[in-house]
């Protein structure tokens, strides 16, 4: 059995966000998860973009519910 060592750590509290895989393209890796998070803003209902908490990271949220968290692969 192998383990992908992942650069996205407890920060984003993904270790409860349900039915969760991580993707990886040579360098990059690609989270995609459904949004478990409130938003205390109003958000686009198709796209939305911001950067994520740790450096380097850039989260994309698709029609309000996938979030999809882009990083370097380490």
């Amino acid at each position: 059995m192998t383990t992908m060592n992942s650069t996205f750590g407890s920060r984003f509290g993904l270790e409860y966000a349900p039915m969760s895989f991580l993707v990886r393209f040579g360098k990059r890796e690609v989270l995609v998860c459904r949004d478990f998070r409130k938003r205390f803003y109003a958000v686009n209902p198709i796209i939305e973009c911001d950067t994520g908490v740790q450096p380097g990271h850039l989260e994309v949220l698709l029609f309000s519910r996938w979030l999809l968290i882009f990083s370097k692969a380490h």
